[in-house]
């Protein structure tokens, strides 16, 4: 199943069902799980590591160098999960000297055409990118968030779970866990709530969410006495708990 016009290295490790179209490049140091499929005109790098059942579609550069100014050719990883949808022309870059050295995917995500992860991002599970939604360096984003089409995400910033950005959105902070977020730069704009339902969140827990959005976000309250307020409840609700966490652990604040 790999094409007589493909170039992989011997060195390089191929799962059992692994497919590779003509003209794509597998260097040395590559793990590929089994029953991946690898279009054609894709470029995947030393230093890369794939799970099972990957689709990677054709003209993907898959675990390049990062783009990053000091960079002198050290050894970085790229480790991406199982069962990813990746698009045409997406790039996915290893992890950088600078930070943890690793760019890490986790599982079941969707990524469109044209996407980009930059150096030392870490993505969650079940996560939806648009086309040419772009991660800058060191950004985290959490499970089941879904970034529109060109959404820009700065450096070091994280994206909570189940979170949502418009067409063309622009972080230049955190975006909390659980909400919508529009516009350049990013402003908030109430909880996601259909998104929650689709995922069988109960009632209780998207009015709690909403209640909690209001006090953190509308009340005009600092955010601290917000917070403070706002803890007592999340004995009921871990999603509160959750969203209070993720709030107080903010190195580059919030968008409010």
């Amino acid at each position: 199943m790999i094409d007589e016009r493909a170039c992989v290295h011997p060195d390089a490790r191929i799962g059992s069902g692994v497919s590779i179209g003509p003209f794509s490049l597998i260097e040395a140091d590559v793990s590929i799980g089994a029953g991946c499929t690898i279009g054609p005109h894709v470029v995947v790098r030393s230093g890369t590591r794939l799970g099972e059942e990957n689709q990677i579609y054709q003209f993907c550069s898959i675990g390049e160098d990062p783009q990053f100014a000091g960079y002198d050719h050290e050894p970085t990883t790229l480790s991406v999960g199982n069962r990813n949808i990746i698009r045409e022309y997406v790039t996915l870059n290893r992890g950088s000297p600078a930070g943890t050295g690793r760019t890490i995917i986790g599982d079941d995500n969707f990524l469109m055409a044209y996407v980009h992860i930059a150096h030392d991002s870490l993505l969650g599970n079940h996560t939806i990118f648009a086309n040419g939604a772009s991660l800058a360096g060191h950004v985290e984003v959490g499970d089941f968030a879904i970034l529109g089409g060109f959404t820009l995400v700065h450096q070091f910033c994280r994206l909570g779970a189940h979170c949502l950005t418009g067409i063309g959105t622009v972080c230049l902070k955190d975006v909390p866990p659980f909400v919508m977020a529009n516009g350049s730069t990013a402003e908030l704009y109430g909880i996601n709530t259909r998104g929650l339902r689709r995922r069988e969140f109960s009632e209780f827990t998207i009015s709690s969410l909403k209640r909690a959005y209001k006090l953190l976000f509308r009340s005009g309250k600092e955010l601290n006495a917000a917070l403070d307020e706002l803890e007592p409840h999340a004995i009921d609700c871990k999603e509160i708990q959750q969203l209070v966490d993720f709030t107080r652990s903010s190195h580059r604040g919030l968008i409010r």
